[in-house]
């Protein structure tokens, strides 16, 4: 057990503090704080040393130098178990510090705002994390708090425990500041690198159901400190316990819905769209999505970029689903999925998807990770070149945009037959780009949808005429493509020999 006689306080977040401050006072510990963190303890009527007071050296350099000072380190790092450490602390006049309740400069806070690089700078904490460095490695003698979260539970064991404290919470509490300590530092480093993420420090959220099977764990995870937000954020109003796969497909549709402005609706089954649907109602977006393939979206993810009304929720009302996820839901739609008491109903914040995309994509490797920037927006839309003798006609416009939006999201090789207003069939993940031609118009074939005047979209450019042929004879009439080939231009022959428009986009957009 550890014995709390004496606790250093400095903390930017003050919340808290005075309640943990009373509590401690009830087993007569001393208190000592630095700057506004002593005149918040005075105001509330609790003794307090002043650092300076404590140290006997004042402030200097506008609080530059405050903590850092033989009198607060050798009272921390003092092991209470070692005579030489003992014999140090009485000829040097110190004393020990049990509990340090520290947390640091708003760094992160202070770089969002946008501030000047003076003002990131002067962010940059030094005294704090000099402390909880110190704290952690003395953890069998000190207790060291970095999250005003832990105070609860501190009282909790104080009141308990007569004023000591097991030292399982205090190694605990070591893990947990440590881990804040090599986050904050590596957001600074962050910074110092121009924005580039070189060391990214994880927390565990909660453990899924498992992973992508049965034998394997899984966990939600996300970067430490951070407020949560994306799918982290996200609420889930009805269902089933989240399941890694579940989190995969909720993650795919998102990232594909946050293509379209107007009322659209996303189904995706194992990662990759089987259904885009856009209109003017939700109800008919998702009636167009669900005709591309209908059988896929048994067991699938439908996600809306509008409410969930109860006419929407009708058009799901017999359907073995997974998740739902939506703006928001109505009283009247959650009442037609009452019965339905595994599907998972989740909600998510349409400004922030729009707005606040993923920055940055990592993937682990044997030894390594590999990182790359997240493929956000569709700048090429506004800078297509034709490439054929014929131009497209603004029906063909549309159908090649809608096309080209969900070709991005779809595993490559990736071939993708739409009309302006729905994907008509979709091939996937093929190792040859003719087969995922080939599987797109099986595909629209069993859902007995004409392509006849719809547009083929390919994520990247076509290596032979071969593919395109396929697409004419199904009877697509515009093509849209990166273009970039070596065989551009006998693709580009085959295409006005079928009386086809053809663009280039000049962006290519594998997903593996």
């Amino acid at each position: 057990m550890i014995n709390i006689r004496r606790a250093l306080f400095s903390v930017t977040d003050k919340s808290g503090l005075v309640d943990l401050a009373r509590s401690l006072k009830k087993f007569n510990v001393e208190f000592i704080a630095s700057g506004g963190t002593a005149a918040a303890l005075t105001s509330a009527s609790l003794p307090v040393t002043p650092v300076e007071k404590w140290t006997g050296h004042p402030e200097a350099m506008e609080g530059r130098i405050k903590t850092l000072h033989p009198r607060i380190h050798g009272g921390i790092l003092a092991r209470r178990d070692h005579a030489g450490d003992l014999d140090d602390l009485k000829r040097l006049g110190l004393d020990t510090i049990d509990l340090v309740v520290v947390n640091f400069y708003p760094f992160e806070q202070v770089l969002a705002s946008g501030k000047p690089e003076e003002d990131i700078i002067e962010a940059i904490d030094v005294g704090g994390p000099s402390m909880v460095r110190a704290a952690c490695k003395n953890h069998k003698h000190v207790i060291v708090l970095t999250d005003p979260r832990q105070y609860a539970e501190l009282i909790n064991l104080l009141d308990q425990n007569n004023g000591s404290v097991p030292e399982d919470f205090a190694k605990a509490a070591a893990a947990r500041a440590f881990t804040r300590l090599v986050d904050y530092d590596s957001r600074v480093a962050e910074w110092f690198n121009g924005g580039n993420v070189e060391s990214l420090v994880l927390q565990r959220v909660r453990p899924l159901r498992y992973g992508e099977n049965p034998h394997q764990h899984g966990w939600l995870l996300s970067r430490w400190g951070a407020s949560p937000s994306g799918l982290v954020a996200a609420d889930q109003l009805a269902g089933k316990e989240l399941s890694y796969n579940n989190l995969l497909d909720a993650e795919g549709s998102l990232r594909l819905l946050a293509e379209f402005d107007e009322p659209a609706a996303v189904i995706i089954k194992h990662v990759t769209p089987c259904g885009v649907g856009i209109a003017d109602t939700t109800p008919k977006a998702l009636e167009l999505a669900l005709m591309t393939d209908r059988v896929s979206a048994f067991g699938g993810i439908v996600a809306l970029n509008r409410e969930m009304d109860e006419a929407t929720a009708a058009v799901l009302a017999d359907m073995f689903l997974e998740v739902i996820l939506a703006p928001g839901f109505t009283s009247a739609a959650r009442t037609v999925f009452a019965k339905k008491k595994a599907l998972r109903l989740i909600t998510f914040d349409w400004n922030e998807l729009k707005h606040r995309p993923p920055l940055e994509e990592i993937r682990p490797i044997w030894g390594g990770y590999l990182a790359q920037e997240a493929d956000f927006g569709l700048p090429e839309l506004n800078e297509m070149t034709v490439a054929t003798k014929r131009s497209p006609t603004s029906t063909e416009w549309a159908a090649m945009k809608l096309a080209w939006k969900v070709c991005k999201h779809v595993r490559s090789n990736a071939i993708v037959f739409a009309d302006e207003r729905h994907t008509l069939g979709i091939g996937a993940g093929q190792m040859s780009r003719v087969d995922s031609a080939q599987i797109a118009v099986q595909k629209a074939a069993a859902a007995k949808l004409e392509l006849y005047g719809c547009a083929c979209g390919s994520d990247a450019f076509f290596p032979f005429r071969d593919g395109l042929d396929v697409a004419a004879r199904a009877g697509a009439t515009a093509v849209i493509q990166p273009g970039g080939s070596v065989r551009d231009d006998e693709v580009i022959a085959a295409a006005d020999e079928h009386g086809m428009t053809m663009v280039f986009t000049g962006r290519r957009h594998f997903r593996h």
